[in-house]
C-alpha cells in the first residue's frame, strides 16, 4: 500500500522560487540580528578551526636576499585574516531552516526533522508527495538564501569593525564585539542569548506545525 502526503501549503515555502515575498505565502525572512549572529557565529569557527596553526610567515622581498625578511605568525597575520573571511557567507548555504522552532535557532546545520521523517519515508518505499521534485527537497530554502545575501551585505557594511576586533579585540567575542556593541539597536539584539533547547528539541513539531495528511494510493 502506497501513502500520498500532501504538505502542499507548507513545503510551497521552502523551495526557492522567483516569485515576489508576497506571494511567499509563510515565508519569514532572517532579520537583522539573524544575520548579525551567524555571520560571527560563522567566522569565529573558521577563525578557530585556521588558528591552531603553528606556522611563521616571512614577509618581504629584496633583489639581493640580503635583508632579513620580517617574520609573523600566521594566526594573527593578515593572510589568516583573509583566507577566513574568503567565501565566509557562503558557508550559511549549510544552514536548514527548521520550521518546528520559533526563534533565531530555526537557522540551524543538519536536517530538519520534519525532512528526515520524509526521507525515511522514501527510504521504505512510501509515495511521497510535496508538489516539487525529490532532488529539491534538500536545496537550500529561500530564508536561507536570503541569509546569505544579507550576510554579504552585512559583511561588506562593516569590515573595518571586523578587521579592528581581529587585530585589536580577540579577548572579546565577536558576536558582543561587533553585534551587540556596534550594528544591532537596543530592540534587536532578542536572538543574541536564544540558544538551541537540546532537551526540549528533540524531533518535536509544535501544535502551529502543518498536519500530515495522508490517504490510501489504491
Amino acid at each position: 500500500m502506497l501513502l500520498k502526503i500532501f504538505l502542499l501549503l507548507y513545503f510551497s515555502t521552502i523551495v526557492l522560487t522567483e516569485s515576489n515575498p508576497e506571494e511567499k505565502q509563510g515565508v519569514i525572512y532572517p532579520n537583522r540580528c539573524e544575520v548579525c549572529k551567524i555571520l560571527a557565529i560563522e567566522l569565529q569557527d573558521r577563525l578557530a578551526e585556521t588558528g591552531k596553526s603553528s606556522d611563521v610567515l616571512e614577509i618581504g622581498y629584496s633583489l639581493d636576499d640580503v635583508k632579513p625578511k620580517k617574520r609573523t605568525e600566521y594566526r594573527t597575520s593578515e593572510l589568516r585574516l583573509i583566507e577566513s573571511l574568503d567565501n565566509i557567507c557562503e558557508r550559511i548555504l549549510e544552514y536548514n531552516l527548521h520550521k518546528e522552532r520559533g526563534d533565531s535557532t530555526r537557522f540551524a546545520k543538519g536536517m530538519p526533522q520534519t525532512f528526515k521523517a520524509l526521507h525515511g519515508l522514501v527510504d521504505k518505499g512510501v509515495k511521497v508527495e510535496l508538489g516539487i521534485p525529490y532532488e529539491l527537497w534538500d536545496k537550500p530554502p529561500v530564508e536561507v538564501a536570503e541569509l546569505r545575501r544579507q550576510c554579504e551585505v552585512l559583511l561588506e557594511d562593516h569590515e573595518e569593525t571586523i578587521e579592528d576586533w581581529y587585530y585589536k579585540h580577540q579577548d572579546t567575542q565577536l558576536i558582543d564585539y561587533l553585534c551587540e556593541q556596534r550594528v544591532l539597536k537596543p530592540d534587536e539584539k532578542k536572538c543574541l542569548k536564544e540558544v538551541l533547547d537540546t532537551k526540549g528539541d528533540k524531533g518535536k513539531i509544535d501544535d502551529n506545525s502543518p498536519k500530515i495528511k495522508q490517504k490510501e494510493d489504491l
